[in-house]
Formats: C-alpha cells, structure tokens, sequence
C-alpha cells in the first residue's frame, strides 16, 4: 500500500486546511485588509504548502528509493524525484 493511501486521511485534512487558508487570503483580499496582513496570510499558506511537499517528498523517497523492493523499482521512484523536485524548483 502506497504511503499516500496510508495517510490519505491525515494528508487531505492538510489540503483542507490550506485551501481554508487560501479562502481566507480571498475574502482578506475582498474586504480591503491591510497589504501587511495579506502577506502574512500568504506566508502562513506558502509555509504550509511547503511542508506537505516536504513531507511527501521525504515518504516518496522512503518508500519507492530507500525501501524500493529491486534496483528497477529504486530507479523509477528516484527518476519520479528527480522530475518532482525539477519542477518544485521551477
């Protein structure tokens, strides 16, 4: 079983929480707020994000590199990181 099946529970109430952040930054955004606090916002939701792609990021390398049951599987999961973190990066 895939480590995002395993934590699909915990890992979609962190989506939830970043998509009640990013509602949040809409409705400061329409209501005028202070540019201050609107920064503040988006650097809660941008830390947030972050650490949910680090922590897949961390569960992808654990279990399809470091725990990859054969050499062909070890290859594909670091190939799907190199191309995840490639396009994380951009």
């Amino acid at each position: 079983m895939s480590h995002t099946l395993r934590k699909k529970t915990k890992l979609l109430a962190r989506v939830r929480r970043i998509k009640g952040q990013l509602e949040g930054i809409e409705r400061a955004l329409d209501a005028d707020l202070a540019c201050g606090e609107v920064l503040r916002q988006l650097a809660s939701a941008r830390g947030a994000l972050n650490g949910l792609t680090a922590e897949l990021m961390e569960d992808h390398l654990l279990e399809h590199v470091v725990e990859a049951e054969s050499a062909k599987a070890r290859r594909l999961g670091g190939q799907e990181m190199a191309e995840v973190i490639r396009a994380y990066l951009k």
